[in-house]
């Protein structure tokens, strides 16, 4: 765990949790306009949710942070 946070490591994580978050921004709204409007509340809890999921994804290692380039 000690070669963890890098920061390629950061970088990496970084733009998979914004990455992770669009998604899940998108289904959120995509799924609300159907039923009603967008509450732009659960929205942004989703987002947060799924970028914090994908962060402690993260911990665990990320495939493209090659074990060398640590």
């Amino acid at each position: 765990m000690d070669k963890v946070f890098t920061k390629k490591w950061f970088e990496a994580t970084l733009i998979r949790m914004i990455r992770t978050g669009a998604e899940a921004a998108l289904a959120v709204i995509g799924s609300t306009t159907m039923f009603g409007g967008v509450d732009w509340r659960v929205v942004g809890s989703s987002t947060l949710l799924a970028m914090i999921v994908s962060f402690l994804l993260a911990l665990k290692g990320l495939p493209e942070v090659i074990e060398e380039e640590l």
